[in-house]
């Protein structure tokens, strides 16, 4: 098993404040799709960072050796609308998990 700390950049720095009415409701679909992911064992946490250089999402996802992360970011509806979402992946080098 190999772990990856995803890190999901929203479309501006003010995301968080402003989101029109739209995008919450594509987070909320976009909180569906992780949760998914959760129950079948893939996802270990995820939500929102509310950092003080601008507000991000965080999820540490657990996959087979074989399963390439980009085919499970990919599928987020958030990165589908096209609205400008990004998500930046790297591998962890060590996970510790109970």
């Amino acid at each position: 098993m190999k772990y990856y700390v995803f890190k999901l950049i929203p479309p501006r720095p003010t995301f968080v404040q402003d989101m029109t009415a739209e995008e919450r409701m594509l987070m909320q679909t976009h909180a569906v799709y992780w949760k998914g992911l959760m129950d079948k064992g893939m996802v270990v946490v995820f939500g929102p960072v509310l950092d003080a250089a601008g507000p991000y999402g965080l999820c540490v996802v657990r996959l087979s050796d074989d399963v390439d992360p980009k085919s499970v970011w990919i599928e987020d509806p958030v990165i589908k609308s096209g609205k400008g979402f990004r998500f930046e992946v790297a591998p962890m080098l060590n996970a510790v998990v109970p």
